[in-house]
């Protein structure tokens, strides 16, 4: 089975998933690797990287929370405190799925391996 990265993002202010973020992967460099935008269920509509692409190394995920939160109505002050959340992570193993999740309120974020 080949390998993938997948990720999804959870609004902890209003318990929701968060619909409308903005994704990015970039190489351990900075390039742009691939993007995407958080579905009704807070996730990208497929993996972010899979198939010849999925190959150990460093990566960044890139997450638009603060123009997810201004969108949805919040006041947040200008510059945000968190306005784009970067999580640097490494893949080891290409055969197994990553799974990045994102849970996140203006103040706070967490994340962690999930399956």
């Amino acid at each position: 089975m080949a390998g993938r990265l997948t990720t999804h993002v959870l609004d902890t202010v209003h318990g929701t998933p968060a619909s409308g973020v903005a994704v990015t992967l970039c190489d351990q460099d900075g390039n742009e690797i691939a993007s995407g935008t958080t579905n009704a269920d807070g996730r990208l509509d497929g993996p972010i990287l899979d198939g010849d692409t999925f190959l150990p190394g460093r990566y960044t995920l890139e997450f638009g929370a603060g123009d997810y939160f201004r969108r949805v109505g919040l006041d947040l002050p200008e510059p945000a405190f968190l306005d784009v959340v970067v999580i640097a992570f490494g893949i080891a193993d290409a055969s197994s799925h990553y799974h990045v999740p994102l849970l996140i309120s203006p103040y706070s974020y967490s994340t962690y391996r999930g399956s």
